[in-house]
C-alpha cells in the first residue's frame, strides 16, 4: 500500500480527502503533515493558489520521500479584481482572524449592489512526487455574497457565501451538503485519476 501524505494538520481534510479516495476505490494510506511533527511549515510565497499548493506539495514530498498532497484555497471576488485571493485568511492583516476578515470584506463590498456581488471559492490542489513530477487540479464553488453573515457552520468567508441554486449560505449548509459541492471537494475529487495514473 502506498503512503501519501497530505499537507495539513486540518483533521476535517483529511477525512474528506481519505473518504474521497475510498469512493473511487483507492486503498492509499492516507496521513497528515502531523505524522511528520519534524518537517516545518512551508511558506506560502507564490503568487496563485497553484503555485502555493506546489510548494507545499513538493516540500513534503522531498522531506519525506512519500508522493505529498496539497492544496491552498481562498475567496475571489468578481468586483475586487479577484481579491482576497491567496490573501483571504489575512486580508484584516492578521493571519487566519476569521472575524476581522469577514468584517473588513463586508466594509469594503457595503456600498456594491446585489447584482454586483458575485465571488466564487478556488481551491487548487496539487500532487508531487519525489522525483519531482507534479499535477495540479482546480475546483470553483461559484455564488455571490450577502451582505450580512448567516449560519455557524464552516469558516472563513462561509457565511457570506451563498451557492449557485441555493437560498442558504455555506455556512448554513451541512458538512456533507458543502463537501458535496465545495471547491476543495471539486479539486481532491479531481486527484484520483491522477493518484491512479502516478501511483495505481
Amino acid at each position: 500500500m502506498t503512503r501519501l501524505i497530505l499537507a495539513t494538520r486540518n483533521a476535517g481534510k483529511i477525512t474528506e480527502l481519505r473518504a474521497i479516495l475510498a469512493d473511487a476505490g483507492l486503498t492509499h494510506d492516507l496521513v497528515g503533515a502531523d505524522a511528520y511533527p519534524e518537517i516545518p511549515d512551508v511558506k506560502e510565497t507564490g503568487v496563485t493558489f497553484a503555485e502555493n499548493a506546489l510548494l507545499k506539495a513538493h516540500a513534503l514530498a522531498r522531506a519525506t520521500g512519500l508522493p505529498a498532497v496539497a492544496d491552498d484555497s481562498g475567496l475571489c471576488v468578481d468586483v475586487l479584481g479577484g481579491a482576497p485571493g491567496i490573501f483571504s485568511a489575512r486580508w484584516s492583516g492578521r493571519h487566519g482572524d476569521d472575524a476581522a476578515n469577514l468584517a473588513l470584506l463586508l466594509a469594503q463590498l457595503s456600498d456594491i449592489a446585489p447584482e454586483h456581488r458575485s465571488a466564487h471559492f478556488a481551491c487548487a490542489a496539487a500532487l508531487a512526487l519525489p522525483d519531482g513530477t507534479e499535477r495540479v487540479v482546480e475546483g470553483r464553488l461559484r455564488g455571490t455574497l450577502r451582505t450580512t453573515p448567516s449560519g455557524s457552520g464552516g469558516f472563513g468567508y462561509d457565511p457570506i457565501l451563498q451557492p449557485e441554486g441555493e437560498t442558504r449560505t455555506c455556512a448554513e449548509l451541512t458538512a456533507e451538503e458543502k463537501n458535496a459541492i465545495s471547491h476543495r471537494g471539486e479539486a481532491f475529487r479531481g486527484l484520483v485519476p491522477v493518484v491512479r495514473e502516478l501511483l495505481g
